[in-house]
């Protein structure tokens, strides 16, 4: 009877061994995953950080012009954030699997997964884990929120445009718009936004004009923004000369704002799916650089994978000057090829995808490079029977 058991706990045992042996992901992938994902978080933060800080001044400073109201910065400043996000999400998830890997290669990890018989495909198995899901949602950056993005600031800075003359109008404060032109006063401003006491002061055609109103109120006409005005009167002349009109008026405006504004449609602010309907080489080559996001993501976590080995005694950051050279010339070829699409030098059914095949040759040379021709065949033997 215990021999009976001790059999049937053996058979037992061995289906459990063979369950764990079949999980799909197992405690390398695990380790390897969460050791990319807080890479790329940080690096990506860093990235981040520093490119919208520095566009962020510039935003900045039209605020401090007048240009853009103060709550406009700050939706800027998130909307800034995502289309940063997107744009450096290839090169974080690139640096940060070189940082990884050419971390566990320095301190041996990679020699130990060696011993127990994990070979490249286990480490490209453990980095796809994490690198599809991360180009799913660089894809949904790049062709859904980046052009919301795009458009939403550039309906923010037209609405805050047609009101950059009056912008800080406030009651008991002088202010002076249109370059001197227009000094604007008023007492009082009520819930209503209806002035009271209103004072303005403007210059035309070398005369100077003196209006005084019980009230006013901006207005939006079809010659643009107006201050109408109410039980007033208005003193116009050259100064040192007589012949100066006075006039009482029960109803008066004057214009505040003489420029216009139109809301442009730019393409980096069109919709993914009118570009994808579209047949214009401009509309084409803009879905393509949206397209080229989450496929930067995938050739060149591909590529990093080996890369990270170059350098093994060089430390964690051993192979990142090699890697800033790819980066560097990757996103020089993107424009050329950009370049070359719109200019009609290559065929639009090429594209950016020849320099994802280029990226795909130099990760296969590297391979090979490392393991040798037979590994390649092996491995693409095992994948063709599976």
């Amino acid at each position: 009877m215990v021999g009976r058991l001790s059999i049937e706990s053996k058979k037992e045992l061995k289906i459990i061994q063979k369950v764990k042996s079949y999980r799909f992901v197992s405690v390398l992938d695990q380790m390897i995953m969460k050791d990319l994902l807080k890479t790329v978080l940080a690096v990506l933060s860093v990235i981040v950080i520093i490119i919208v800080s520095r566009k962020f001044i510039k935003v900045l400073a039209k605020a401090i012009e007048g240009s853009i109201s103060n709550e406009t910065v700050l939706s800027i400043l998130g909307l800034k954030t995502v289309v940063a996000i997107a744009a450096f999400l290839p090169a974080a998830v690139f640096m940060a699997i070189l940082m990884v890997l050419g971390r566990m290669y320095r301190d041996q990890e990679m020699a130990a997964v060696a011993s127990a018989g994990g070979g490249a495909g286990r480490i490209y198995k453990a980095v796809f884990l994490l690198v599809l899901p991360l180009s799913i949602v660089a894809a949904g950056l790049s062709l859904v929120a980046t052009p919301w993005a795009e458009a939403k600031m550039r309906f923010l800075v037209h609405e805050d445009q047609k009101v950059a003359d009056v912008r800080g109008i406030a009651a008991g404060r002088f202010s002076e718009y249109s370059h001197g032109e227009l000094v604007f006063y008023t007492e009082d401003v009520d819930s209503n936004q209806r002035m009271t006491n209103v004072f303005v002061q403007n210059r035309a055609g070398g005369k100077l004009g003196v209006v005084n109103a019980k009230y006013g109120w901006l207005k939006h006409l079809p010659g643009g923004l107006y201050l109408v005005l109410q039980q007033g009167e208005r003193v116009q002349g050259i100064p040192g000369e007589m012949g100066f009109v006075i006039e009482r008026f029960s109803e008066y405006a004057v214009r505040l704002e003489k420029k216009t504004t139109v809301l442009e449609d730019h393409r980096d602010g069109a919709t993914s799916r009118d570009l994808w309907e579209s047949n214009k080489v401009l509309d084409i080559a803009e879905m393509q650089q949206r397209l080229s996001i989450p496929l930067a993501v995938i050739f060149l976590s591909f590529l990093a994978v080996p890369l990270a080995k170059l350098s093994p005694r060089g430390g964690v950051y051993g192979s990142l000057i090699i890697a800033f050279a790819i980066y560097f010339v990757y996103g020089n070829l993107k424009r050329v090829a950009h370049s070359w699409v719109v200019n009609g030098v290559i065929p639009v059914s090429v594209g950016y995808f020849g320099v994802y095949l280029l990226l795909l040759l130099l990760g296969v040379v590297l391979l090979i490079r490392l393991y040798g021709k037979e590994w390649i065949v092996l491995q693409i033997r095992q994948w063709g029977a599976a």
